[in-house]
């Protein structure tokens, strides 16, 4: 090698030299922050300056009609517990919640099962299946709204036809909620099924080739391996489906006009809030309702997660 082999080459750098840094670098945690802060900013003003007024405001006799506003502690708080109008339509929610969980954790994993099963045409089941949950609420429910009109909808010429009487699924109190909730199944079940569907993919196929083996069948496979590898899958499904459901109001609200179902049978406590700040422009006696069903939803959220947790093997 020649002393001129040895010369460094202006520009270029040698091999096996370090490369040193000369601009402001994110590992000493300096640059970092000025990429969170567009987040942060929007979200204090959005989120957490809305939260904290919300929560400022359940402690004072504001009104929208009225400048003043007089500060009245907890009694907001001491008159929810006794109204009976909160208690209803918490029991209608937590109704709704039930009736509405259930179906959309079963028929979302048999959908599942059918089309992991290798029924023909997958790509059309799973667009039919998922393509609803797509769709704006008002345009589900301008549907399910003549699908359920007493006069020419079809569900009651179906009825009618086969010789059964129509039902008022819009007109009949005992009927109302269950109509929101058979709109809410077909339309968000789609969600859930992409979530099993998932999950099922995710399960090796040498378990159900090494079960098939041992003489097990279908419903043995199911039982022994399918199911209990769901079980995750199971308890997100319905941590998820309850939250949702606890906040229903898009839909029962379009459907029935905003008069709260027949007799007021579908009314959700979100839509008495609703009633109550801007139709009855109590803001004050509004927001301590909106944080007491705030912090019912938490516990209920906590209380999942950890039977979820005590499930887990």
């Amino acid at each position: 090698m020649t002393a001129a082999s040895t010369l460094a080459v202006p520009g270029r750098t040698q091999p096996g030299a370090a490369t040193r840094r000369t601009g402001p670098g994110l590992a000493g945690g300096r640059g970092g922050i000025w990429f969170v802060l567009p987040f942060m900013v929007v979200y204090a003003a959005f989120v957490l300056w809305p939260l904290l007024y919300g929560l400022g405001l359940s402690f004072f006799d504001t009104s929208l009609v009225r400048a003043e506003s007089r500060f009245v502690g907890l009694a907001n708080y001491a008159l929810l517990f006794s109204d009976p109008e909160v208690w209803r339509t918490l029991g209608v929610t937590v109704l709704f919640t039930i009736g509405s969980t259930i179906p959309l954790v079963v028929i979302a994993l048999a959908m599942a099962l059918l089309v992991q099963t290798g029924v023909r045409g997958q790509w059309f089941w799973r667009f039919v299946y998922f393509a609803p949950f797509l769709l704006p609420v008002a345009t589900v429910v301008l549907i399910w709204q003549w699908l359920f009109s007493g006069d020419f909808g079809l569900f009651n010429g179906i009825l009618t036809g086969i010789g059964l009487p129509a039902v008022g699924w819009l007109t009949e109190p005992e009927i109302g909620l269950w109509s929101v909730v058979i709109l809410t199944v077909w339309w968000t079940v789609g969600f859930n099924f992409l979530l099993y569907l998932a999950a099922l993919q995710a399960i090796p196929a040498q378990l159900y080739e090494a079960a098939e083996l041992d003489g097990a069948g279908g419903w043995r496979r199911l039982l022994s391996i399918t199911l209990p590898l769901l079980n995750r899958t199971t308890g997100l499904v319905i941590v998820l489906q309850v939250l949702a459901s606890l906040k229903l109001f898009d839909q029962a609200y379009i459907l029935f006009k905003a008069n709260g179902g027949p007799g007021g049978s579908a009314t959700p406590i979100l839509q008495y809030v609703y009633d109550t700040g801007f139709t009855d422009y109590r803001l004050g006696y509004a927001s301590a309702i909106s944080y007491v069903f705030f912090v019912l939803i938490v516990l209920i959220a906590l209380v999942q997660a950890r039977l979820t947790r005590r499930s887990e093997p």
